[in-house]
């Protein structure tokens, strides 16, 4: 019976833990010339023509714009990074969603 109770205890103890939240995850360190390119991104024509395309109302349009919005945002930040010598060409491609 012994056995028994202490592996209850232990199973309360660890239950008594589980109300805590998880901490928060610490904030990537970006330099003043990776945000100014994060907003130079946002504000691209390709990322602006993007959100242009969408049909409101249509969940599956919705998608793919955002999806594309997505990427074309995340293109002109990798370009302005390249433009100004942060980082080297080449690379992997990112995983693109199957739409159907």
């Amino acid at each position: 019976m012994k056995p028994y109770l202490s592996g209850l205890a232990g199973i309360l103890l660890l239950a008594g833990c589980g109300g805590r939240g998880s901490p928060e995850p610490t904030a990537s360190v970006t330099s003043p010339a990776q945000a100014e390119c994060r907003a130079e991104a946002q504000r691209a024509p390709a990322v602006a023509d993007q959100s242009r395309r969408v049909v409101i109302g249509l969940p599956y349009s919705e998608e793919l714009a955002s999806q594309a919005r997505q990427e074309a945002e995340s293109r002109a930040y990798t370009d302005c990074l390249r433009r100004r010598g942060l980082v080297r060409g080449g690379g992997v491609e990112p995983l693109r969603r199957p739409t159907f």
